[in-house]
Order: C-alpha cells, then structure tokens, then sequence
C-alpha cells in the first residue's frame, strides 16, 4: 500500500513537472547552460537541458536534422511547447546569415504547438575584455545584433527579450558558464521567461 501510494505521488509530481516544461528552445552549449542556471534556480516553464552541446545555427537549418529530432523527443516527453527559445549561437568559422536564422524561425514554428510564441536572442554577451572563443571575436555581438534583426521584421513575428550576459568570475573556460555564471544566466531567463 505505502509502495503503490509512493509510486502514485512521483508519477504525478513528474506529470507536474512535464506539463510545467512548456518552452522548447534549440541552441548549442550556451542554451544548455542557460538551461542548467534556469533548473538550478527553480525556474519551472523552459524545458531542461537535453543535449543540445555544439549544436550551432547550422545544426538546426534542416527540419529533418539529428538536432530537431532529439527536439521532437524532448516533445514527446514534455508536450509541444506553446513556446519556444531560438538561441542564435555559432562557431567562428561558420557564423550565421540572416537567412539561416529565419530558416531557425520557420522550423521552430513547425515542431512546435499552432501558434508558438517565438522567442529569440544571440549567445550570451561578456563584459569588456571577454569574449568567446568559440564563437570568434565579434561572434556573441553578432549573435545578437541578428537576434534584435529577426525581432523587428514584423514577418517574422519573434520576441527579443534582451541579451544575456556573463561577467567577470562567471565564465569557466573563455567561453562557457560557471556554476555562477550558469545561475546568473537562469535567473536572466526568468526575467526573460518566467
């Protein structure tokens, strides 16, 4: 009796908890430890980190791609969001085009549940003297100006919420969060989210 009383209050604490993961996002690294930050500070609505590490712009510009399939399973575990993060995060080499952060756009509209709110913004900024490797000199900058570009074509209909940032002491290897720097960027998400 206690067994199956026990086995019924974690199914429906997981059921909760699923059905309170209802935003998606798709990114690389830099979503994932935007999503660490977010779990870790009790945010509840954006889906927890699923893998998406070096998963850059041109990761995402199929529809059919390896990185919307692990997507479409988050999906089948959380339900199709009626919100979703487009992270906008690039290696130095490749960068990104405007026109492959609409192709982001368009398929983030069709894994999603009808009428997904959109949500987009560029990889993390850094205070002066900080930048990320990975994503070349003027990479973060140009994330977010691409970022702030998709939110004022009205065609696209996309919200900017604002650029995240990590300072001084929060970054662990030139590039990515530290624990810190992964709690500053979840609590930056909540004001972002909710």
């Amino acid at each position: 009796m206690i067994l199956s009383h026990l086995f019924y209050l974690i199914s429906a604490s997981s059921v909760a908890l699923a059905q309170s993961r209802t935003m998606g996002f798709i990114g690389c690294s830099m979503a994932e430890n935007v999503a660490q930050g977010y779990v870790a500070v009790g945010g509840e609505r954006l889906w927890a980190p699923y893998g998406t590490g070096a998963m850059v712009v041109q990761s995402w510009t199929s529809p059919n791609s390896a990185s919307w399939q692990l997507f479409d399973r988050q999906a089948t575990q959380n339900g199709k969001p009626t919100a979703v993060w487009v992270q906008i995060c690039i290696f130095a080499q490749a960068g990104a085009t405007m026109q492959e952060v609409t192709q982001l756009i368009e398929n983030a509209r069709q894994h999603a549940a009808p009428d997904a709110e959109i949500y987009i913004t560029g990889q993390p900024l850094y205070e002066p003297g900080q930048t990320c490797f990975l994503a070349g000199a003027d990479g973060p900058e140009l994330t977010d100006s691409l970022a702030k570009q998709a939110a004022e074509d009205p065609a696209l209909n996309v919200t900017y919420p604002g650029s995240f940032l990590l300072r001084q002491g929060e970054v662990a290897d030139g590039c990515h969060a530290n624990t810190a720097g992964q709690q500053s960027l979840g609590n930056q998400a909540i004001e972002f989210f909710g």
